[in-house]
């Protein structure tokens, strides 16, 4: 064997070279490399495919497409796996604790695997919803060129000429228990909602995170409302591998292009689109792993000042498909930043700007469709997902207004200690037209893991109380949520925020015009009940759940884990 010095990739300049190389480079021989593989890139694939989730069952295809291609492109693809939580299989369930503590599971695997196998550049591959973030937050902590591949949208489901989707079961279970669905058409919804591979078809969160990281840049225009079945997906994958590789030779860096300007990119395509509340914890958190000044303040300034534009499930009436049909996010960005409402002069992982990419995107929608609207007739003047504050949240929490009649109501709370309590409440019928539902000691540290409240907001809106009842909770909620709910409450119960004082009929208001979430008894009161509470023990001692629920910070601040 040469004694030469060999470098198996730029990155790898601090390691020892010469003759003690030689055990380094016979672990690749051991692989089928050859000599001249160590003048190419290291590239990693993290690999999300699983056959846990749908979301995640259709991406081993765009794996090996994007293997192919960075094979063709001169690169070594390394590939390695990430796990995935399917947040709609869990939902209700003890295991929905495990999602978000999922999103710190795959940024870690993602930071080590890059870091400790000095690699060049990293193509993450994704679908659930705590993918994205998780991939985005490791590939901002490796800081290596890196690029985005989401594994694409769920085609609808059919039954009675409506379009199905997940959260058509969650509903159905509402108005089965109401009286207003048979038995039999609750199971054929159940059985038709999901039809095959990809991710849930409203806007979401997994649809929201990828149409905000095609906003951000870190992912290929129009690649994220792409159907998975559909074969430009396999295409995009190809395309993405070949754009990474060059980011490489430009030594192009996901901190390059994740700034404080490209957030407020996304974050005004997420109001644009009506996209999820996880939004919100998920890019505080975002921020926090690419050392952005970002704060949940930031969400506020950037809704008052854009439109609705999309009429988009779950509070509107379209698909992810409809909405790539009718010109996808490039088409939602262009009218934005023909408005002046986004930084044209961001840079993209392509290397272009944003203004660059969407050159030859129409300023105006077409007239042909209606899933997009110009920017003279939106959904609505200003965006959905508003920070309301006051003595129930002095660090804010989400609300998410569009799609109701009035977003202001004062009512007794109804308090639960648990989400199944409450389930069990709505399921009996004991919830009536205003009260406020109180579901508690659900945040980061006391779920712990901030589950999500679909089962219950979906429970209330098949019984047709999504307007009438209010729910506020220091847990989250499914991107498919609508109706009269507060989540992220800050600080949370565990922590002695004022969520743990409410009593059973306290007096709430929710006033979105005011911004303004409040338990209506006096500070003293507030004070006296602080003095005689006692922190619950912890819900876990050992294990991942313990740990995510002793590091994790305060929703407000994103959840994250090393925000010390």
């Amino acid at each position: 064997m040469d004694n030469k010095p060999v470098i198996l990739n730029p990155r790898s300049k601090n390691i020892t070279q010469g003759k003690s190389r030689a055990p380094n480079r016979s672990m690749f021989y051991a692989m089928g490399y050859q000599a001249d593989d160590f003048k190419k890139p290291m590239i990693g694939v993290a690999n999300g495919h699983s056959t846990i989730t749908p979301c995640n069952s259709g991406l081993q295809k765009l794996a090996d497409a994007a293997i192919d291609a960075i094979e063709e492109a001169g690169g070594n693809a390394q590939v390695f796996g990430t796990p995935t939580i399917s947040d709609g299989m869990s939902m209700g369930t003890e295991g929905m604790k495990y999602s978000l503590v999922s999103r710190e599971v795959i940024s870690d695997c993602i930071e080590t695997c890059v870091q400790g196998q000095w690699m060049d550049g990293v193509i993450v591959i994704g679908g659930c919803d705590k993918n994205m973030p998780g991939g985005l937050m490791g590939m901002l902590r490796a800081n290596v060129p890196a690029i985005f591949v989401y594994g694409g949208t769920i085609l609808p489901g059919h039954y009675k000429g409506k379009d199905l989707n997940i959260v058509s079961v969650f509903e159905a279970v509402g108005e089965n228990a109401a009286g207003r669905m048979s038995d039999e058409d609750l199971l054929e919804i159940e059985r038709r909602a999901v039809p095959g591979p990809g991710s849930c078809g409203g806007m979401y969160t997994a649809n929201t995170m990828s149409s905000a990281f095609e906003a951000l840049g870190i992912s290929l225009a129009y690649s994220s409302t792409m159907a998975n079945p559909h074969d430009e997906k396999v295409n995009s994958a190809k395309e993405s591998a070949r754009v990474l590789v060059e980011a490489i030779k430009k030594d192009l860096k996901p901190r390059d292009i994740v700034t404080r300007k490209s957030i407020e990119n996304a974050v005004a395509v997420i109001m644009a689109i009506g996209g999820s509340t996880n939004a919100v914890l998920h890019f505080l958190a975002i921020a926090h792993a690419a050392g952005v000044d970002w704060t949940i303040d930031d969400f506020e300034r950037v809704r008052v000042k854009t439109p609705v534009l999309c009429d988009l499930k779950p509070s509107g009436q379209y698909l992810a498909v409809d909405l790539h049909r009718a010109g996808g996010i490039p088409q939602v960005m262009k009218t934005l930043l023909s408005a002046g409402l986004l930084h044209g002069d961001c840079i993209t992982i392509t290397g272009q700007t944003i203004a660059e990419v969407l050159q030859d995107v129409p300023a105006v929608p077409r007239a042909d469709q209606n899933v997009i609207r110009p920017l003279a007739n939106p959904m609505y003047r200003q965006g959905h997902l508003a920070i309301l504050k006051g003595n129930l949240s002095p660090e804010g929490c989400v609300a998410k207004i569009t799609g109701l009649k009035n977003p202001v109501m004062t009512g007794p709370a109804r308090v639960f200690e648990d989400e199944q309590s409450g389930l069990a409440a709505i399921l009996a019928g004991n919830i009536r037209p205003g009260d406020i539902m109180v579901l508690r000691y659900l945040g980061p540290k006391g779920g712990p893991g901030m589950p999500e409240m679909l089962a219950p907001t979906g429970a209330l809106v098949g019984q047709g109380l999504g307007e009438s009842v209010g729910l506020i909770t220091d847990g989250r909620f499914s991107g498919g949520t609508w109706g009269m709910v507060v989540g992220h409450v800050a600080p949370e119960a565990a922590a002695g925020g004022t969520i743990a004082f409410i009593h059973e009929g306290d007096s709430i208001t929710i006033d979105a015009h005011q911004l303004l979430l409040q338990l209506n008894i006096s500070d003293e009161e507030i004070a006296r009940r602080r003095a005689v509470w006692t922190a619950p023990a912890p819900r876990y001692t050992r294990g991942v759940q313990a740990k995510f629920a002793f590091n994790a910070s305060t929703a407000s601040k994103g959840a994250v884990l090393d925000n010390y």
